[in-house]
C-alpha cells in the first residue's frame, strides 16, 4: 500500500512546533535567529547606503556587526576573533543578570498583586463593619450600611465570601452605587475558617453580620460561620455586637447559642410571613414598612429626656414638633404604645421615629391641636376576611398560622397551587390549629394558566397573595420569579377586563424583578431577602431596636396599622397633623404619619408619609389614611 505523501508545509510546521517543545533554550534560539535574520539584513542596507562608509569590504561588514550588536545590546567591539567573542560574552552576560534580575521583581510583584486579588490580605481597621456571606441581602445590607455612615469620616465595610474578590467588588460597585465616604474591603475565602476569618479582623470590628447563602443547607452553614467566629474570637477581650439570619425556626436557638450572649439571631421566613400578612389585611402597609426600615429617610432612635420624668406618657406625643414618639424603653425591655397615663421614669428612654439621632428637640406642641376637628365617632367595625392564596412554598405553613392568629369568625383562605407543589396532606397539616374562626381549602391548579384564574372570582377577595416558588437545588435566583411575574400578568389582565383593581400582594425573591413586575407603582411587593437585609442593617446600628421590631412586626400585641383618617379627623377639614396625634393618643394609639389617596400614585413614596411636622396642615379625605402604631 502506497503512504500518501505529507506536503512540505506541513511537515515544516510540525517540525517547527516539536523543536519549540524542548522549552526554553529551544524558544530563545528561535527568538535569536529571528532577530538576526531582520537585524543583519538591516543593517547592511544601513551601510551600504551610507555615503560616509568604509570602502573595504572587511570594515563594511565590521561596521555591520557594530550596528547588529548595537541594536541587539551584544557589544558592538571590533577587531581580532578574541576581543569580539569576549565582548560578546560579557554582553550575554549582562544581559543574563538584567533579565534575572527583571523576571525575579516581575514574578515578585506578580505574585503580590496575585494575592491581593485574591483577598487574602489582613484587614487593618477599627470600628468597620464586617459582612460574613454572600446572597443577595448583601446588595441591601451594603447600600443600608453606606447610608448610615454618609456622616461619619471615616467608615468601612468588609466583606468576605468564598467567591472571586475581583467579581465581589464588580458586583457591589454596580448594584451599591457611589459609596461616599465609605471605604469598601472585599475578601475571599470559606467563612467557616476561623483562620480565613481574621483576615477581616473581627476582633476590632464595630459589627459582624453573617448572612445565609442561596443554598438549602444555608442555615447550617450559619451556624458554623457563628462557630467559627466564636474560634478566631477566642482569647480577646471584647467581641463585637454580631447579627445573623436564619430561614427555619429550627435553627434559631443553636445559631443564638453559637452566636453567644448579646448575640441577636432573626428569623426571616417567620417574619416575611408576619410583614405578608400585614401588607394583605392593611394594603400599603409594605410601603410604610419601607420607609421605616431604610436609611433614607426616618428611622427609630432612642433618645433620653429628664423633663419629661414623672409626667405620663401621652405627654410625650406632643412633645416633639419634628419626631414621632412612639414607646418607652424601661430597663432593656421595649414598652410600645403603652398606655397614654402611664408615667415615665427619670431611667425610661423614649422611642422615636425621626431624620436623625439630632433633630428630635423638645417643644410643646399641644396648642396646634384643634378639638373641633378632631372625630368623635366608633371606629370602622372589622368583618371577616376573604383571603386567595396563589402558589406555595416554605413559608405558607407560617402565612396560613399568621392568617389564623387574628382571624375573625367567617374567615376563609382559599389556596390555589399545583400538585406538585403542594397537597392535601400538606395543607391539612397547615390547617390543624387553624380553629373554628378560619376555613381553609385547597384548590389544585396551575397559576400560570388563565383558565385556572378565569375560574376564580378573583374580586370577591379581600386580598390575593401571591407566593414567590422555592429555588430548587442548583437553580439561579432568577428562575423562582418567572412564575409569579406570569401570574401577576394574567391578574392585571383580569384587572383591564373587569375595570377593577385587585388588592395584590406579591413576594419577589429578587428585588430586580421588581421593575419588571405587571403591578400598580404603589402596589404591596414583599421582598424577603431585602427586608431582612434592612432589619439586619437597622439592629447593626443599635442593636436595642431588635426587640422594637420584634414586637412591632408580631402577630400578637402592637403593630403598625394603617386606619381610616375619618377615624380621628373629620373629613373634609384643614387641620394639622398634631390634631391626629391627639386623636390617636384619646384612642390609646401613637400616629406617626399618613398615607394620601390623592398621591397615591404620583408622589415618590406613592402617598405615604411618614413622621411629618406637628404643624403640617392638609385636607384630610375620606380615601386617606393614618399610619399608628398601636394593639393589632
Amino acid at each position: 500500500m502506497a503512504q500518501r505523501r505529507t506536503p512540505f508545509g506541513d511537515r515544516a510546521r510540525y517540525w517547527f512546533d516539536s523543536t519549540l517543545a524542548g522549552g526554553a533554550p529551544a524558544l530563545v534560539g528561535w527568538m535569536a535567529l529571528v532577530c538576526l535574520a531582520i537585524v543583519v539584513p538591516a543593517s547592511a542596507v544601513l551601510v551600504w547606503t551610507d555615503p560616509d562608509a568604509p570602502v573595504p569590504l572587511a570594515d563594511r561588514l565590521a561596521e555591520v556587526w557594530r550596528l547588529t550588536g548595537e541594536t541587539l545590546r551584544l557589544g558592538g567591539a571590533t577587531g581580532a576573533p578574541l576581543r569580539v567573542t569576549m565582548s560578546v560574552l560579557l554582553a550575554l552576560v549582562a544581559l543574563l543578570y538584567v533579565s534575572t534580575l527583571v523576571g525575579l521583581i516581575t514574578t515578585a510583584l506578580t505574585e503580590r498583586l496575585t494575592e491581593l486579588r485574591r483577598g487574602r490580605s489582613t484587614v487593618l481597621e477599627q470600628g468597620h463593619a464586617v459582612v460574613l456571606g454572600w446572597s443577595e441581602q448583601v446588595f441591601t445590607v451594603v447600600s443600608e450600611l453606606v447610608a448610615a455612615n454618609a456622616n461619619q469620616r471615616r467608615a468601612a465595610v468588609a466583606v468576605l465570601a468564598d467567591r472571586d474578590k475581583t467579581a465581589m467588588e464588580e458586583a457591589l460597585s454596580t448594584k451599591v452605587g457611589p459609596l461616599g465616604r465609605t471605604r469598601l474591603i472585599c475578601r475571599s475565602g470559606p467563612t467557616t475558617d476561623p483562620a480565613v476569618l481574621t483576615l477581616t479582623s473581627p476582633a476590632t470590628a464595630g459589627v459582624v453580620l453573617v448572612l445565609p447563602n442561596d443554598e438549602p443547607d444555608a442555615d447550617a452553614e450559619v451556624v458554623k460561620t457563628l462557630l467559627a467566629l466564636r474560634a478566631a474570637l477566642a482569647g480577646e477581650g471584647t467581641r463585637p455586637p454580631v447579627v445573623a439570619a436564619v430561614r427555619d425556626d429550627r435553627y434559631r436557638l443553636a445559631a443564638s447559642l453559637a452566636a453567644g450572649p448579646g448575640g441577636i439571631v432573626l428569623e426571616s421566613d417567620t417574619v416575611t410571613a408576619r410583614l405578608i400578612v400585614q401588607a394583605a389585611r392593611r394594603p400599603g402597609l409594605s410601603l410604610v414598612h419601607q420607609e421605616l426600615l431604610d436609611f433614607a429617610g426616618d428611622e427609630f432612635y432612642l433618645i433620653t429626656e429628664p423633663a419629661l420624668a414623672g409626667r405620663p406618657f401621652g405627654d410625650a406625643l406632643l412633645s416633639y414638633p419634628t419626631s414621632s414618639v412612639v414607646g418607652m424603653m424601661r430597663e432593656g425591655t421595649p414598652l410600645l404604645n403603652p398606655p397614654p397615663q402611664t408615667p415615665m421614669a427619670p431611667d425610661d428612654v423614649l422611642i422615636v421615629i425621626s431624620r436623625d439621632d439630632d433633630t428630635a428637640w423638645p417643644a410643646d406642641c399641644a396648642e396646634l391641636v384643634e378639638k373641633a376637628a378632631m372625630a368623635s365617632g366608633p371606629s370602622t367595625p372589622s368583618r371577616p376576611e376573604r383571603v386567595l392564596l396563589l402558589g406555595w412554598n416554605r413559608r405558607a405553613p407560617l402565612i396560613v398560622d399568621q392568617l389564623r392568629r387574628r382571624a375573625r369568625p367567617g374567615s376563609a383562605v382559599d389556596v390555589v397551587a399545583d400538585g406538585r407543589e403542594v397537597t392535601a396532606r400538606q395543607v391539612s397539616e397547615a390547617d390543624t390549629h387553624s380553629g373554628t374562626d378560619l376555613t381553609l381549602t385547597l384548590h389544585h391548579g396551575d397559576i400560570t394558566r388563565p383558565e385556572t384564574l378565569r375560574r376564580l372570582d378573583t374580586h370577591s377577595y379581600d386580598s390575593v397573595i401571591v407566593l414567590g416558588q422555592d429555588p430548587a437545588p442548583g437553580q439561579s435566583q432568577d428562575d423562582p420569579d418567572n412564575r409569579t411575574l406570569v401570574t401577576l400578568l394574567l391578574l392585571r389582565q383580569l384587572e383591564e377586563a373587569t375595570g377593577r383593581e385587585l388588592p395584590v400582594v406579591t413576594e419577589l425573591i429578587d428585588d430586580r424583578n421588581r421593575a419588571l413586575a405587571p403591578i400598580s407603582p404603589g402596589a404591596d411587593v414583599i421582598i424577603s431577602g431585602k427586608l431582612i437585609g434592612l432589619l439586619m442593617a437597622q439592629i447593626s446600628q443599635n442593636r436595642h431596636l431588635a426587640a422594637v421590631f420584634e414586637e412591632l412586626f408580631s402577630a400578637d400585641g402592637t403593630g403598625v396599622l394603617l386606619r381610616p383618617a375619618t377615624d380621628y379627623v373629620l373629613p373634609g377639614r384643614e387641620t394639622s397633623f398634631a390634631t391626629v396625634v391627639a386623636a390617636a393618643r384619646r384612642r390609646g394609639e401613637c400616629a406617626i404619619g399618613y398615607r394620601s389617596h390623592d398621591d397615591s400614585s404620583t408622589s415618590p413614596g406613592y402617598g405615604v408619609r411618614i413622621n411629618p411636622p406637628k404643624a403640617e396642615r392638609r385636607r384630610w379625605s375620606v380615601q386617606d389614611a393614618v399610619v399608628v402604631v398601636g394593639e393589632n
